[in-house]
């Protein structure tokens, strides 16, 4: 496995990346942020990243080779087979976009797309707060939405996004999100009293072991964990906000072998017959 990768986290409100050590989960070189596109079409993000792969191929040597170095993108959807099968605060046109086809037809380089919560938990489980951690685990990514990975000794159950189970009757990610915080003008108390409820919902379906929350407040655990009740051990996410870089960066490097080998073609193209048969 290659030791240098990129990887690519698409969130609602922002689009963040880097190059990733892959034998440490640490960045090399600069971390990029840029605003996710309004709106933010399939075709408006693939030629963000486009760019942002460009700068870094720039700015990092190690990043450079297109031969060697593949991208993980972690995106807020489902993703079955490369195609993107829904579309969590962004753009309707992704859902059953062929997305793994078109990022990699668009950057020249082997390209994994993958749920990106399932990335950022892969980091964790791998670098972080996941490390050596048995049993039913969650991460749990707060940002514009919520994000969700489960693990279960360590291997990853994929796509479960139970920031759209229902609560009081609508998706759960509209008062646990750390955007509702801000959105409704809560207290970091209020807040955590509507991310507790969710906390308990969902261990009341799966009593997992440990909770690992990231996202952008998991640099500020102690300003709404002590208020959560819910009876499960609770730990911020080691790698904070590039967590979701690092798994995205993971799979991508994981998978570089099979996507080489591999023929790049769109879901569901014919292929012409080979002319020796």
């Amino acid at each position: 496995m290659t030791d240098c990768a990129i990887g690519i986290d698409i969130g609602g409100s922002g689009i963040k990346a880097g190059a990733v050590d892959l034998r440490t989960g640490q960045l090399v070189g600069e971390r990029l942020r840029m605003a996710t596109p309004m709106p933010s079409t399939p075709q408006a993000v693939v030629s963000a990243a486009r760019r942002l792969v460009a700068r870094i191929a720039r700015a990092v040597p190690e990043a450079a080779d297109p031969a060697t170095v593949p991208v993980g993108i972690g995106i807020p959807s489902v993703v079955v087979d490369g195609i993107t099968k829904s579309a969590a605060n962004i753009d309707p046109g992704w859902v059953d976009y062929a997305a793994t086809f078109e990022f990699s037809r668009a950057l020249a380089r082997n390209v994994v797309v993958v749920n990106d919560a399932d990335a950022a938990g892969v980091a964790e489980m791998r670098f972080g707060a996941g490390v050596g951690q048995l049993g039913s685990v969650f991460m749990l990514t707060l940002g514009t939405g919520l994000g969700s990975a489960l693990f279960s000794d360590g291997k990853l159950v994929p796509n479960t996004e139970l920031g759209h189970m229902e609560i009081r009757g609508r998706d759960a990610e509209r008062r646990s999100a750390s955007s509702a915080r801000v959105r409704r003008g809560l207290s970091w108390k209020a807040w955590a009293a509507d991310l507790d409820e969710h906390l308990i919902a969902i261990d009341r379906l799966f009593s997992p072991r440990l909770f690992i929350l990231g996202g952008g407040v998991s640099k500020n655990p102690e300003k709404f964990v002590p208020f959560l009740t819910v009876k499960v051990p609770i730990v911020a996410a080691e790698l904070r906000n590039d967590a979701g870089i690092v798994g995205a960066a993971m799979f991508a490097a994981e998978r570089m072998d099979a996507a080489q080998a591999a023929p790049l073609e769109p879901p569901g193209a014919e292929r012409a017959p080979d002319p020796a048969t």
